[in-house]
Parts: C-alpha cells; sequence; structure tokens
C-alpha cells in the first residue's frame, strides 16, 4: 500500500515495487483515515509513507500498528536523506542510504525474522 504526494513521487515508487518479483502494490491512499480502514480491508502486508516529516515516531505508525500488529511500515523522512522501518515489538530500523534496493532489502529481512 502506497500513502504518498505528490503524485509524481507515488507514481515513482509504485513503478519501484511494480519491479519486485516478489511484491505488488495492492492500493493507494493519501487520507490517513482512508490508510487506517484500507489497510485492515485489503491484508495489506507493507506501507510506504512517503515523505513525511519525522520528529519522533508518527503517530499514524502508532495508529497502523495497533490495529495490524504484523504490518511493515516504511516511512521515507523529508527531514533527512533517511528512511525508517516501523514494525510491533521491534525497534525502529534506520535506513541510513534509502536506495531502491537497501529499502527492498530491509522489507525482505523483516519478514525473515
Amino acid at each position: 500500500m502506497l500513502a504518498s504526494r505528490p503524485k509524481m513521487l507515488s507514481e515513482v515508487i509504485k513503478s519501484m515495487v511494480e519491479h519486485q518479483p516478489d511484491m505488488e502494490v495492492v492500493g493507494e491512499v493519501l487520507d490517513p483515515i482512508e490508510l487506517l480502514m484500507s489497510t485492515k480491508m485489503l491484508s495489506v502486508d507493507v506501507v510506504i509513507i512517503a515523505p513525511l516529516e519525522i520528529t519522533g515516531e508518527p503517530r499514524i505508525c502508532a495508529h497502523l500498528l495497533e490495529k495490524n500488529p504484523f504490518l511493515k511500515i516504511i516511512v521515507l523522512s523529508t527531514e533527512s536523506e533517511a528512511g525508517f522501518l516501523y514494525q510491533s515489538d521491534a525497534p525502529v530500523i534506520q535506513i541510513n542510504d534509502p536506495t531502491e534496493q537497501a529499502v527492498f532489502d530491509a522489507i525482505r529481512y523483516s519478514f525473515r525474522k
């Protein structure tokens, strides 16, 4: 599930995901309420949120993980060139160089645990 603005960024991320043989985009949302409802309704495994200002853990992550404890959330920051992987009952993993490969490797690694 993608939750990103502007539309051009969403299209770039969508294209990157669609080139992964083991991943697919099941939906795109912009509204936080719609994101909360869609993740539950569509049995989403991963949400990519971009861009987002990060000052501590984004509240949307806490809400999503409370309702979907097996969800993985990738947040691409507007404040730094970093990405973050949020999961229930696990420390936040910082992706210091959020290249396409690094982001998808972090997602895959989180499912192996």
